[in-house]
């Protein structure tokens, strides 16, 4: 009686593991979608007006600096066949309301310490 019983156990733990691929999850991503395009064209002393129209309203306002803006994008995956989750952010430091320093995942473009008004 006892083998039988553990046939069981085995036999509905083999069948309940085989099914947790059919579950779907969905992919939760959270953030600012940056595209690296739209990062390239970040520019040394542009306005803050200029970087909300390039790169769109940040996530993050600092409520004790008003001049660091952050960017994130998080991308939490429901199934791990579709990739790993990952995570990026941007960093903009202003400067007397123009843009001194960008941080982050991010590359800059060559141009990047070239001023739009050159």
């Amino acid at each position: 009686m006892k083998f039988r019983n553990l046939l069981v156990v085995i036999a509905a733990a083999l069948m309940l593991s085989a099914c947790a691929d059919w579950i779907y999850r969905i992919d939760v991503p959270q953030g600012n979608f940056l595209d690296e395009r739209d990062v390239e064209k970040l520019r040394v002393n542009m306005t803050k007006e200029q970087v909300e129209y390039v790169l769109g309203k940040p996530v993050v306002e600092d409520s004790f600096d008003h001049d660091t803006w952050y960017y994130l994008y998080q991308m939490k995956r429901g199934m791990s066949k579709r990739g790993k989750d990952f995570r990026k952010e941007l960093k903009i430091h202003f400067l007397d309301n123009h843009v001194s320093e960008v941080t982050g995942d991010f590359e800059l473009s060559e141009d990047f310490n070239t001023s739009l008004d050159e």
